[in-house]
């Protein structure tokens, strides 16, 4: 008994995203059909598609899903703490001349092992 619901539940979802995809489509060829049309209107009409497209996605049970995991990382993202200005560009300066001692290295060490393959080599 369990089965066949979740296989009805499941068919419907994909009557869903079938619609959603369907909306999203229309969407797209219908602001290239009427491309004469005012760019306000079809923007307008086009923003409006999208809206529903996402509202009948969002009954889905994959869209639920999606829509409790961008509240939880939302709720996650306030908990962060972000560095000040000053934090950040101390941060950048030390990774800027990290990255530049760095390539002074491989710098030489390139041209170390460019002579030595020279001096095997004979060129």
């Amino acid at each position: 008994m369990t089965t066949n619901t979740e296989n009805q539940g499941s068919s419907l979802d994909l009557v869903k995203w079938g619609v959603a995809i369907l909306l999203l489509a229309a969407a797209v060829i219908g602001n290239q059909m009427y491309s004469e049309a005012s760019v306000v209107v079809r923007a307008l009409a086009v923003i409006v598609a999208f809206a529903i497209a996402a509202f009948v996605a969002l009954q889905t049970e994959k869209g639920k899903q999606a829509l409790a995991f961008a509240r939880e990382s939302q709720i996650e993202v306030r908990k962060v703490i972000w560095p000040t200005r000053k934090e950040a560009l101390t941060t950048t300066y030390i990774v800027l001349a990290a990255t530049g001692v760095l390539a002074i290295v491989l710098w030489g060490l390139d041209a170390v092992l460019l002579k030595i393959v020279n001096l095997i080599t004979g060129v």
